[in-house]
């Protein structure tokens, strides 16, 4: 059976300040306070994991033992169909630098390879999320959403964070990047792995 998530206190398991956000207000209406590893000086567990599902278990686990309380983690990241799946699981460490993350490297790395390869237009991807509370315990749950669309150049908007200004959803003229947050919190694969959360955890 599936366990319940009561009100109170939540370590989200990321040191992604927008990330937090999306996921705080998500939490908020549910009587779920939302604190950020980063609040909590946390460290970051090494992602040695090669799926979404081992890697998001790695967080929630880590952060729900340093601090007793229940932890959330979320891994999530871009497949590019042309590039075999790529970026994936290593959608962010395609932004790292000597000096921090920078995901304007990142967008170009994946426009470029896929110039290289002469891809086809509509160039297809999808924004992929898993999200597991893991308890004190060990117990955990997950929870998984999708979000299809494609990959556009140039970069448009300057909203939301990673690869959002590339990727245009299904459905859409506009990039992640150029939507209303509170518009992409509602429709993104994040809210949907949200969804299937609430449905089981929450409602």
């Amino acid at each position: 059976m599936t366990r319940r998530l009561t009100p109170g206190r939540l370590v989200v398991a990321t040191h992604n300040r927008g990330k937090l956000e999306e996921i705080a207000a998500l939490f908020e209406p549910h009587g779920i306070s939302a604190v950020g590893a980063a609040e909590l000086d946390l460290p970051e567990p090494a992602e040695t994991e090669d799926s979404f599902v081992g890697n998001a278990r790695i967080k929630a686990h880590a952060a729900a033992q340093e601090t007793g309380l229940p932890a959330l983690a979320d891994d999530s990241g871009i497949e590019i169909e042309a590039l075999g799946g790529a970026p994936g699981v290593h959608t962010a460490d395609w932004a790292e630098t000597e000096t921090g993350r920078d995901f304007v490297l990142a967008m170009t790395r994946a426009w470029d390879a896929l110039e290289a390869l002469g891809a086809p237009e509509p160039r297809r991807a999808t924004f992929c999320c898993t999200l597991v509370i893991a308890w004190p315990d060990g117990h955990d749950e997950v929870f998984e959403g999708r979000m299809p669309g494609r990959i556009v150049w140039p970069m448009r908007g300057d909203q939301g964070h990673g690869y959002d200004p590339i990727f245009q959803p299904d459905g859409y003229d506009i990039t992640f990047g150029q939507m209303d947050r509170w518009e992409k919190n509602r429709i993104s694969h994040r809210a949907r792995a949200f969804s299937e959360l609430v449905a089981r955890c929450l409602d």
